[in-house]
């Protein structure tokens, strides 16, 4: 994909009751998640509070022009606690996390139990394509991804963005920046750990091509002796 900006970040929200909530009832082997809200509504813990502040000082001291972030309100209020002075902050619904329709809310235990027809549909499609009903695969994911990297190049080239979002955000774009084949990124995302708080970044080579200059960093955590947390986003753990 021809994408005109000189650096894409990423910065993964900060741990949400959410992901608390999901490791508690995948410990237990529950079958629902307990969350009260929407997932577009989930919080921020205190913890995720702290990561993202510390985010912010990691990304004081590199230059942005631009902060675009998921509606959801974990990637928000993430974006705010970090974003340096001066810099914009515009939301996007194209960054939401992707949408899992009728496995919402369900452990893998969970899965396993009530849909046993999806997860075989699943290992017949793979991944990447798998959709489970009302919700959405990897590959919508990238469509909507390709559709703002698309937008922002046109009226940002040459500048340096920054996405505040999701787990999911991160595999996604290593896909349309690095061209990596489907099998390579499956391959990858298995093996990434992606932390609450946590930064990735590309920058444009002199081919136009986008190399990885930061993987997965939480340096910035480490230095104000905030936790980090590698809680999977449930879109990414039901995948």
């Amino acid at each position: 994909m021809n994408v005109d900006l000189d650096w894409v970040g990423v910065l993964r929200h900060g741990q949400s009751t959410g992901n608390v909530a999901r490791e508690e009832a995948e410990s237990a082997g529950a079958d629902v998640i307990d969350i009260a809200e929407r997932d577009a509504d989930v919080p921020l813990t205190e913890l995720g509070r702290e990561q993202a502040s510390a985010a912010g000082k990691f990304l004081d001291e590199h230059p942005l022009d631009l902060i675009v972030t998921s509606t959801y309100r974990r990637a928000w209020d993430t974006a705010r606690l970090a974003a340096p002075g001066g810099v914009a902050i515009v939301p996007d619904e194209r960054l939401r996390d992707r949408e899992l329709g009728v496995l919402d809310l369900l452990t893998s235990h969970g899965v396993r139990e009530r849909w046993p027809d999806e997860l075989r549909r699943k290992r017949r499609l793979g991944k990447f394509y798998y959709r489970p009903p009302g919700g959405e695969s990897w590959a919508d994911v990238v469509l909507r991804l390709r559709s703002l990297l698309a937008e922002l190049s046109a009226e940002h080239a040459g500048k340096r963005v920054l996405l505040a979002a999701h787990e999911m955000t991160v595999f996604a774009l290593r896909y349309l920046l690095e061209g990596l084949p489907e099998p390579d990124l499956l391959r990858a995302a298995d093996a990434t750990e992606v932390p609450n708080g946590s930064v990735t970044a590309w920058e444009r080579d002199h081919d136009g091509g986008f190399t990885m200059v930061l993987a997965q960093e939480v340096g910035h955590l480490h230095a104000t002796d905030t936790p980090p947390t590698a809680d999977d986003d449930a879109a990414e753990q039901l995948s």
